[in-house]
């Protein structure tokens, strides 16, 4: 579907076309593609503007989908995909995609934009989880800006005592409720 508001190179304007456009000022780039520099970023257009990058078979995941469900406001530099299709996929050739073979269940998949996506709570507990430094700090932020997406991630947790790294991801959460428990003024 093509967007009046969301230019790919080669769909209605060249890369040399569109680079003189945000030289001028006019436009701006937002994942594989460009926006009108006032055009107000929504969910769908940032889960559209990586559509190229994601493609049919495979989910925007981490700090991808934390980007598009807005939990965090800065476009990540590489895009975490991973497999939603039933058979083996031929993984994206891309320097800004990582991807990740494991198939994820369909329950934790939602579509933006036609665009597959992991829902929020599932977002928030890979990110919980993370050994990376960085998802963790964007989790525990993304948790204390939203307490309900973090008592729905603890929940969610309840519900899968075995997933990988649980454990983690319980902790980093409590943190952030603990945290949010003393920042606040008694009565």
């Amino acid at each position: 579907m093509v967007s009046p508001f969301l230019f790919f190179p080669g769909e209605r304007l060249s890369i040399a076309e569109l680079t003189a456009a945000c030289l001028d000022g006019i436009l701006v780039p937002l994942g594989a593609g460009y926006i009108p520099a006032d055009a107000v970023e929504t969910p769908w257009m940032r889960a559209r503007s990586i559509a190229p990058l994601v493609g049919e078979r495979w989910a925007a995941i981490r700090l991808s989908a934390a980007w598009i469900h807005g939990g965090v406001l800065t476009e990540p530099y590489r895009h975490h995909v991973q497999r939603v299709a039933a058979t083996r996929a031929r993984a994206p050739h891309d320097a800004r995609v990582v991807s990740h073979e494991v198939r994820l269940a369909a329950a934790d998949v939602r579509q933006v934009a036609g665009v597959s996506v992991t829902s929020p709570v599932r977002t928030l507990v890979d990110l919980a989880r993370s050994d990376d430094e960085t998802e963790r700090r964007a989790a525990r932020m993304w948790a204390a800006d939203d307490p309900g997406a973090r008592d729905d991630a603890v929940e969610w947790l309840a519900r899968h005592p075995r997933f990988p790294f649980a454990r983690r991801a319980a902790d980093v959460l409590a943190q952030t409720a603990a945290g949010r428990s003393e920042s606040q003024p008694t009565s």
